[in-house]
């Protein structure tokens, strides 16, 4: 079995489970990646990206399931496998945020949807060629799911922006 050690740690304004957006892509939650000292070197050119793939650990899942009612769809349950859920045999995380700088080790990042203290695993350049598949099939996640995340997404960046504000 392969040991994982964190790279860096995630720091955002959500510390309970179940408070972060459901998807990075609807966050517009403003935070920061920390990178320890001994992984900092492998920023370098990291700046010229505006978005990054973030790997995370979900440190804080309380269970593994082959089997979930995923949260933007509590009628149905799935195959692990088929959502996105966080209680996972490896609970991996994958978020895409945009980076907006980077000071002394630190990434700052909108699109943040981890709990604060979250283990950071790895992190790849975003590249819409490799990356972006337009005509991706999306199973059983219909238009109205998705319109679930994105409101749940922005009722929570305008409860972010209340508390720091």
């Amino acid at each position: 079995m392969t040991d994982f050690q964190p790279i860096g740690v995630a720091h955002s304004p959500f510390s309970t489970p179940g408070a972060p957006p459901f998807q990075s892509a609807f966050s517009q939650c403003v935070g920061t990646i920390e990178i320890f000292p001994e992984y900092r070197e492998g920023l370098m050119s990291i700046e010229g990206f505006s978005h990054l793939i973030i790997l995370s650990h979900f440190n804080r899942a309380v269970q593994m399931a082959l089997v979930e009612r995923p949260l933007i769809d509590d009628e149905t349950p799935h195959g692990i496998f088929a959502c996105r859920h966080f209680n996972r045999p490896n609970p991996i995380g994958v978020s895409y945020v945009e980076l907006l700088k980077v000071t002394d080790g630190v990434l700052h990042a909108r699109g943040l949807d981890l709990l604060d203290g979250t283990p950071v695993l790895d992190i790849k350049p975003y590249i819409p060629a490799f990356d972006s598949f337009p005509d991706a099939r999306t199973g059983w996640v219909t238009p109205r799911h998705i319109e679930q995340i994105r409101g749940a997404g922005a009722s929570q960046g305008m409860h972010n922006r209340q508390q720091q504000g």
